[in-house]
């Protein structure tokens, strides 16, 4: 086999995407090359920040990179982020009690609430609490806003802690809005791991699950695991399930609900 460096580095890299560890001595096989000929490889694919090397080979890269300020994510995406919004507010029925989690998708879910009543929303955004309490003035919708006790993190709008786990104890749901840093075909990741221990933990007082989750997050894997996918019901993002994903059966799986602009619809 006589292939160029550059499809030599692109099946390296194509191994890596279905793998967490990759061997050199298996690469070598394959590829028909010495394994000293693959160090070299790696070696240079970790300079350019494409793998870390590892003892026998590499793995991915790690995700570590701290989130961005709540104010720099509430100008970022804006248009998908509403559409996600306006669809996730379909859901919420007369006699609700739901849990709205932190974020700025969210936000815009809290924004597009109206025309229920008799609903119980509880939150650990300082954000979504003060739209909410907004809504309700302007009879938007009926209902009650229960805000989480906790110590806040003023930087992401929101309250965390033991205080807040211990809270959410005492509730139970009938629909969890979560929102999330990452989502992979096994996992829900996020960036905070104060945040992580809550959003489990609202993901274990839940008849339903929906995720919010715009596409630049979909095969996007964050620091901190929340949950296995298998504990989401619906997915609301604003492009389809990825072709990937369905051909490994997901789509039987998963409740994924696409929210483009103005029009929606399930795959």
């Amino acid at each position: 086999m006589n292939i160029l460096v550059t499809e030599r580095h692109e099946y390296i890299l194509q191994q890596l995407e279905k793998q967490k560890k990759i061997l050199v001595t298996s690469l070598a096989g394959e590829l028909e090359v010495t394994p000293e000929t693959i160090r070299r490889d790696l070696d240079i694919l970790e300079k350019e920040k494409k793998l870390t090397r590892v003892y026998g080979g590499a793995i991915k890269v790690q995700q570590t990179k701290s989130e961005p300020h709540f104010s720099q994510k509430m100008n970022v995406r804006i248009a998908d982020k509403k559409a996600i919004g306006r669809k996730a507010a379909e859901f919420i029925k007369d006699g609700d009690t739901v849990m709205i989690d932190v974020g700025t998708t969210t936000v815009h879910l809290a924004s597009a609430i109206s025309a229920v009543q008799g609903v119980t929303i509880v939150t650990n955004s300082l954000a979504c609490a003060e739209e909410l309490n907004h809504r309700l003035e302007n009879k938007e919708f009926e209902g009650k806003v229960i805000v989480l006790g906790g110590v806040t993190n003023p930087g992401q709008k929101s309250i965390v802690g033991g205080m807040t786990c211990k809270t959410l104890e005492s509730f139970r749901f009938d629909k969890v809005f979560l929102s999330c840093g990452g989502i992979t075909p096994t996992d829900i990741s996020d960036y905070d791991f104060e945040e992580c221990l809550v959003s489990t933990a609202m993901v274990e007082r839940a008849n339903q699950v929906f995720l919010l989750s715009d596409s630049s997050k979909v095969n996007h894997e964050s620091f901190y695991k929340i949950c296995p996918i298998t504990k989401i019901d619906h997915v609301i993002c604003d492009q389809d399930m990825p072709n990937s994903w369905k051909e490994t059966g997901m789509d039987t799986m998963l409740q994924w609900i696409t929210a483009k602009g103005g029009e929606q619809h399930e795959s």
